[in-house]
């Protein structure tokens, strides 16, 4: 044990009365700090004693209880199984943060010995319908443990100290279990401090969530999701082991998309080319549900599926600013995928402006 890491009086002292109050939360959390602090072969050893704990816990007595709310008798939490999830379309910097996630979970005894933890608590930022919630479900399916979602139409009550006790009920029981927590739509219950509308108690709700995303146990990992990062209180950033931007898909990402909703189709390339520029700048979840309405019309109307697509994808591009059909039908140009008689067809921008666009940028 380094010089740095050796326990003190008070460490001593904390831990005793955290034991004879009967404390077992704290203690536990304090005891998690303390092998964080130590590393090596001393921070095994606590864990192994934790996790022996938690093992003996569950066969002691009745099982944990769902929480629910004390007016309503709704549960707090739905639970997902963990089933087989397709990887999402992400981007690489995503995926790839994804994948350590789950490799981290394998390593455990050799990032012990480094000092390090895996990670436990991330936060997931953007806009709707771009995989954060089903990037939490991969994770599950993945780590194969079961996904609890917080259901905060429950949670919320019109008695605001009942709200902070749902919530506290809610990361008890979770802690308590082998899995992951999903705190969706988490700038509801962790808004800015400093906001004059807000009352005392949910200001004191944001710092029992400090206190909980800090401790949050190792075996278990929690995700918070926001399509509003500018509502979160400016210390919920630094409380978080890994923090992930999902964006609108990029046109290569949206043509991956739309290969994966069409995979039973066969589209052509010409098709695929006109749907991504058509699709661009929709969320993942917006593209297939247009892409699933084409298919349910071309079952109603006994249609080609592949020429209500075309058919769709030219109404939309049509639909489009001259100035932006102007800079598609260049950027086709310039990267070579069509000459300008083709670009003008798939866009409807005048083949002069095409040429004109490719001086301005230099491209004779």
């Amino acid at each position: 044990m380094s010089e740095e890491n050796k326990l003190s009086f008070k460490d001593f002292y904390t831990v005793a009365r955290l034991a004879l109050s009967g404390n077992r939360e704290d203690l536990v959390a304090f005891l998690r700090k303390i092998a964080r602090r130590l590393g090596g072969s001393e921070a095994e050893q606590i864990r192994g004693l934790l996790q022996g704990e938690r093992a003996g816990s569950l066969t002691r007595g009745m099982p944990a209880i769902m929480p629910v709310d004390a007016d309503s008798r709704l549960e707090l939490l739905r639970i997902e199984k963990p089933s087989e999830v397709e990887t999402p379309v992400l981007s690489d910097e995503i995926e790839r943060a994804l994948r350590q996630v789950v490799e981290e979970r394998g390593h455990l005894s050799e990032l012990a010995a480094a000092g390090l933890h895996p990670c436990t608590t991330a936060l997931f930022v953007g806009p709707p319908g771009v995989g954060k919630t089903l990037s939490a479900k991969w994770l599950a399916s993945h780590l194969g443990v079961p996904l609890f979602v917080l259901d905060l139409s429950a949670v919320m009550s019109s008695f605001l100290g009942r709200t902070g006790n749902n919530i506290r009920n809610v990361l008890n029981y979770a802690k308590g279990e082998h899995g992951i927590l999903l705190l969706d739509e988490f700038d509801a219950i962790a808004k800015r401090r400093d906001d004059a509308v807000e009352v005392g108690e949910l200001k004191r709700l944001v710092t029992v969530l400090l206190q909980e995303i800090d401790s949050w146990p190792e075996d278990g990992l929690l995700i918070a999701a926001t399509n509003h990062d500018e509502l979160l209180d400016p210390a919920i950033w630094r409380r978080f082991d890994m923090i992930l931007r999902f964006d609108v898909p990029d046109q290569s990402h949206v043509e991956a998309a739309l290969r994966r909703f069409l995979a039973d189709c066969n589209p052509d390339e010409s098709l695929m080319m006109s749907l991504a520029i058509a699709f661009s700048g929709m969320s993942y979840s917006d593209i297939e549900r247009e892409v699933l309405s084409i298919r349910r019309e071309s079952v109603i109307r006994n249609g080609d599926v592949l020429q209500l697509l075309a058919v769709s994808a030219k109404e939309r591009i049509a639909s489009l600013k001259p100035t932006h059909r102007r800079r598609i039908g260049a950027d086709l140009v310039a990267s070579g995928k069509m000459n300008i008689s083709e670009a003008h067809e798939l866009t409807g921008a005048a083949r002069d402006t095409i040429r004109d666009e490719l001086r301005k940028r230099g491209i004779e």
